[in-house]
């Protein structure tokens, strides 16, 4: 499909939905939008082998400038609700989702891929696990309407017959995936960037031998913002021993420190060791 042909999906699409229209990202709907503006069925490129595409870098191959920061990220929004990169995802994805927040947020939360709550309803962190990051960010004194929430893959990763758990999404999935996600940082500007969970880390930084229990609480870098490792709180919904929380939560209490947020005493004793 050409670009031009392209951009008029992207603004069918996003303006039917604007509309209150259920209309869902899928190749079929696509299909008929792309024949209603002249163009061919779209095919979708297959992605490159793991081996021959590099790591993920913090840069983005068709960046938005101009407007308000909200409206860069509703016009890529736009694109990324009519993605076709990865076919085995388009054809079994309810909806992308795209990230949800405050686009001036200082703190932006990174998961590994949306999950079957997610996926149906369009907003990250919503299941077990979400509930569990909306006490963490209360707790530290935020909304999540402070924070800005998305994920390294903008689709809940396909399963087999059968299977109803969550797959860990490959890392050619996530390296194909991570130009929208650089683009929201790059549009959003976070002051620190947390990763949730050892996929989030591969995800944003190229590392995939990631032990997250070791590596969380040291800050790393992308593109200039610092960056939290932590655990994922769907580690914390399964595994709910205070010494695990103390760990999230230390590496918490880092992130306000480093923001020069103000910190009460009853924050500091949630938690005690032993």
């Amino acid at each position: 499909m050409s670009e031009p042909a392209l951009d008029i999906v992207h603004q069918a699409v996003h303006a039917l939905q604007y509309r209150g229209a259920d209309v869902r990202a899928s190749a079929a709907t696509l299909a008929k939008l792309a024949d209603t503006a002249g163009t061919a069925k779209p095919v979708a490129a297959q992605p490159a082998s793991v081996a021959s595409r590099p790591a993920p870098q913090p840069a983005v191959s068709r960046p938005i400038s101009g407007g308000s920061k909200r409206e860069r990220l509703e016009k890529m929004r736009g694109r990324a609700l009519a993605c076709l990169k990865c076919p085995h995802l388009v054809t079994t994805r309810t909806q992308v989702v795209f990230g949800s927040g405050n686009p001036d947020a200082e703190i932006m939360f990174v998961g590994e891929a949306p999950g079957a709550d997610e996926d149906a309803v369009g907003d990250p962190f919503i299941g077990n696990a979400g509930q569990l990051l909306t006490k963490i960010i209360e707790t530290m004194g935020l909304r999540r309407s402070d924070v800005y929430l998305t994920t390294v893959l903008k689709c809940r990763p396909d399963l087999p017959p059968g299977e109803t758990e969550n797959r860990k999404p490959t890392h050619d999935e996530m390296a194909t995936c991570s130009p929208y996600l650089m683009e929201q940082i790059q549009i959003i500007q976070p002051r620190i960037i947390v990763a949730l969970g050892g996929t989030a880390v591969e995800g944003l930084l190229g590392d995939e031998k990631v032990q997250i229990t070791k590596l969380r609480g040291t800050w790393r870098e992308l593109a200039g913002i610092p960056l939290m490792p932590t655990l994922h709180p769907n580690y914390l919904v399964h595994n709910p021993a205070l010494s695990e929380k103390r760990h999230l939560w230390e590496d918490m209490l880092a992130v306000l420190e480093r923001l020069g947020k103000p910190i009460t005493e009853r924050q500091r004793s949630f938690f005690p060791p032993k």
